[in-house]
């Protein structure tokens, strides 16, 4: 990353708010304000310039000092029971924090996002798949398979950079690549191929999803179907399509689990895994699961550096327990087990949900709150405020972020730390 100090621009700056961790935009910073010159987009572009509205803590909805909010905080852990522990848009270092003071709190670790990623770690944990990452995507796939999702709204990005890019490292042309909607139709035109070629488009019910994964699965280990359509797609399409996976030399299927938002969507995902799965036995293929938004990656490698489970953990018996059911937050709190809330977001303003317990917000400047939290204690943004690191949503590469601005606002490591040396 660059820095035209005369003009407070930085070149080549990395996003932490979108899951493919774009490392191409153009910053303007004036004073507090930020904005976004060059490589913006839908998610990019109001991550970078939400305003700073909030720089003094507040109790009660009454302004405090740093010290006293922090007081404030460990001593309502101090009286809980079960304090709950969610949000988590945060970097490698918040997240890191907020471990040790939930370990120190004996309480459940649980990610705002978590619904979605829960859908691929149990068929991670389950039966495995065969992954890749988003350089190989960029560099080798020919035939791209979108599962029931639509890429563009998630990460608008995505098909710009690793689909319809100008250069691979083995000569390929990514122009003549393919790409194939299955189950719902993408809302913009970035699968269009840079020659004008549309993404062929399957669409079907959400509730017909399940089923499409397991026609998809069978066709491709060579079972035939005693149907003529399944979901509304004819068999003849589907084996169409499984035809097209196998000749292609290296193909990569892809889905956000995230808007696979149906009971058992799990088993879902585990059925497209093992299409992917039976077409190795005759060419390349891979699977590449999309996520990584509002930190929900990193705060999942990071709880897994740490404890050896990627969220939804309880440290209520001094050490950590592995629940994807029993430790959901929500449920928590719907239920009455839990009795403290602590919602921990430095990237994004998304409030926390409405409840019935203290809450301590350590969040970004900015948020609105239908009920003032006990405690908000507004901080700096990870890329913006100060340095960090991110990780894609391929698990692979950690992000390096660079502070662009100085605005007096600490960071959540900084007050989650504050708040463990308090107890």
């Amino acid at each position: 990353m660059t820095d035209n100090t005369s003009a407070k621009v930085w070149d080549n700056v990395p996003s932490p708010f979108c899951g493919i961790a774009s490392d191409d935009l153009k910053i303007e910073v004036s004073g507090s304000s930020v904005r976004v010159l060059a490589n913006g987009d839908a998610v990019t572009i109001p991550g970078f310039e939400q305003p700073v509205t909030d720089t003094a803590p507040r109790i009660a909805g009454k302004p405090a000092s740093l010290d006293e909010a922090v007081r404030r905080a460990a001593a309502i852990l101090k009286d809980a029971r079960l304090p709950v522990f969610s949000g988590f848009g945060t970097d490698v270092n918040d997240t890191r924090a907020a471990l040790a003071l939930i370990d120190k709190a004996c309480g459940v670790f649980d990610q705002a996002r978590a619904g979605g990623g829960v859908r691929n770690l149990l068929v991670l944990a389950d039966s495995g798949w065969i992954a890749t990452t988003l350089a190989e995507v960029k560099n080798r796939v020919e035939v791209l398979l979108v599962f029931g999702s639509d890429v563009e709204a998630a990460f608008p990005r995505f098909f710009e950079r690793f689909v319809w890019n100008k250069e691979t490292l083995f000569g390929q042309d990514p122009a003549k690549r393919e790409v194939i909607c299955l189950g719902r139709a993408p809302t913009g035109d970035a699968a269009v191929s840079p020659d004008g070629r549309r993404p062929q488009v399957i669409e079907c019910a959400p509730q017909h999803l399940p089923e499409l994964a397991a026609a998809l699965s069978a066709l491709a280990r060579g079972a035939s179907l005693q149907a003529e359509s399944v979901g509304g797609v004819p068999v003849e399409v589907l084996q169409g399509v499984v035809d097209r996976l196998k000749r292609s030399s290296y193909s990569v299927v892809t889905w956000v689990a995230g808007q696979l938002d149906f009971p058992h969507a799990d088993l879902t995902v585990q059925q497209v895994c093992q299409t992917v799965t039976a077409l190795n036995k005759e060419t390349r293929a891979a699977v590449l699961p999309l996520g990584g938004q509002d930190g929900d990656r990193t705060a999942s490698q990071v709880c897994a550096w740490l404890t050896g489970y990627p969220t939804r953990v309880s440290f209520a018996r001094g050490f950590p327990e592995y629940d994807p059911y029993l430790n959901d937050a929500a449920r928590l709190l719907q239920e009455g087990e839990a009795d403290a809330l602590v919602w921990v977001s430095s990237l994004s303003v998304a409030p926390p949900p409405a409840a019935e317990v203290p809450t301590v917000v350590i969040g970004r400047s900015g948020m609105q709150f239908d009920k003032e939290p006990e405690v908000f204690i507004p901080v700096g943004v990870p890329g913006i405020d100060h340095a960090g690191h991110m990780y894609r949503c391929d698990n692979v590469v950690a992000m390096p972020l660079y502070p662009l601005r100085d605005c007096g606002l600490t960071s959540a490591a900084a007050v989650l730390t504050a708040i463990e040396q308090s107890l």
